[in-house]
């Protein structure tokens, strides 16, 4: 008799022929510039703490504060029973960075994302979605129900093209990540924008990797000079923010709507008030201390010198942020340089298809980063000599 479920395990064989099976390694204590794993610290380049603040004694004690005030959780949905005024605080403050007239609060980066879009277009309109967007961002645009087309990496000619076919639909929606997480650069916000407006399209940007990183902790809207253009926002707490929960943010027409039709706000417990609190207090460190921001910057242009300098033969894709990613020929060659980059003292995990095309090392810099923990990881580079790999036509940007 056949077993409905015999083909997971057929699956799971495949997976495990491509060289794409994933599995997790457990970090002991907490998780900073340094991580321990199996009992041995690493320096840890697989984390997008950006700004160190994960770890901050002051989130920490923002999270224990709200959670003896409040407790461990919501309790229920904040239409229905979770709403606290801890929420609508984290709302204003995340308005106030990011210039916007509101904004609001979500349980997750993925449940904003799946939320917002499914919210703002349906079966009678469009997405054009760029082909290196984060899976939230995907998943949405399936979500939502409208006809989607994936255009070419940044390429502004693919999206002209697919925006002949505008006018037959209702609505059209733009969506793309501004700092692609697995590649490091920037999207062509403004030149976007413009296309959104010459035909009538809305836009709606993930800033996930750029808030607390670009434009002053605001992100790219703020770092392309685009505050004042007419978008929709969305985004993550749970990145250079520290904590857990996702946003979106804009005009105060938008955020009423979606309080009333997104259902991934209205049928969801709200978040916890441990992470709202963490949220909150990370903000104001953002706001206050720009000095966090200054050194991963600093950080980041040491590493591109010292690798430029120590292995110039090193294949690295353009970025303009805190992301620098090492193109390899295979899986098989990004597991193995992975494990000999662990081996050597190195947390940096390799990325292989499906969630990228040329399978590649990751590495994320944080402003707590030492310039001997940048020195040790180009060292363990040039030690067990990478063979990096020409970027393929569809990785270069």
């Amino acid at each position: 008799m056949s077993d409905a479920y015999d083909w997971i395990e057929q699956s799971l064989a495949t997976i495990h022929k491509a060289d794409w099976y994933r599995s997790v390694q457990t970090i002991q204590g907490r998780s900073g510039a340094t991580v321990e794993i199996d009992g041995r610290s690493l320096v840890n380049f697989a984390s997008n703490d950006y700004l160190g603040l994960a770890s901050d004694d002051r989130l920490i004690q923002a999270a224990i504060t709200a959670t003896q005030k409040y407790g461990t959780g919501s309790t229920g949905s904040r239409l229905l029973s979770g709403h606290r005024e801890l929420h609508r605080e984290l709302e204003c403050a995340i308005a106030a960075l990011k210039q916007t007239e509101d904004a609001l609060v979500f349980s997750s980066g993925y449940l904003a994302n799946i939320g917002v879009i499914s919210a703002i277009v349906g079966k009678r309109d469009l997405i054009l979605s760029d082909q290196y967007n984060h899976s939230s961002l995907k998943s949405g645009a399936i979500l939502s129900g409208a006809t989607v087309i994936e255009y070419s990496h940044c390429d502004l000619a693919s999206i002209q093209t697919h925006l002949q076919q505008r006018d037959r639909y209702r609505r059209c929606l733009i969506i793309t990540d501004s700092v692609f997480s697995m590649d490091g650069d920037l999207c062509p916000l403004p030149e976007l924008l413009d296309l959104a407006q010459q035909h009538n399209c809305m836009l709606l940007v993930d800033e996930a990797h750029a808030t607390g990183v670009l434009g002053d902790g605001a992100g790219c809207v703020k770092h392309f000079g685009c505050i004042q253009r007419q978008l929709i926002q969305v985004g993550t707490l749970s990145k250079a923010l520290g904590s857990l929960g996702g946003y979106v943010a804009g005009g105060k027409t938008l955020i009423d709507f979606l309080r009333n039709r997104a259902p991934s706000w209205i049928y969801t417990t709200a978040l916890s008030p441990a992470n709202t609190a963490a949220a909150l207090a990370a903000i104001r460190i953002i706001q206050q201390e720009p000095e966090r921001r200054q050194q991963l910057w600093r950080n980041i242009d040491e590493l591109k010198l010292l690798l430029h300098q120590q292995l110039p033969h090193l294949k690295l894709l353009p970025s303009e942020s805190a992301i620098l990613c090492l193109l390899l020929p295979s899986p098989a060659s990004a597991l193995t340089a992975a494990h000999r980059l662990q081996d050597a003292g190195i947390f940096a995990p390799a990325i292989r298809p499906p969630t990228v095309p040329t399978s590649r090392i990751r590495i994320s810099l944080m402003a707590t980063h030492t310039f001997s923990h940048m020195k040790q990881l180009v060292d363990v580079l040039s030690a067990i000599n990478i063979v990096s790999s020409k970027p393929a036509r569809g990785d270069q940007q």
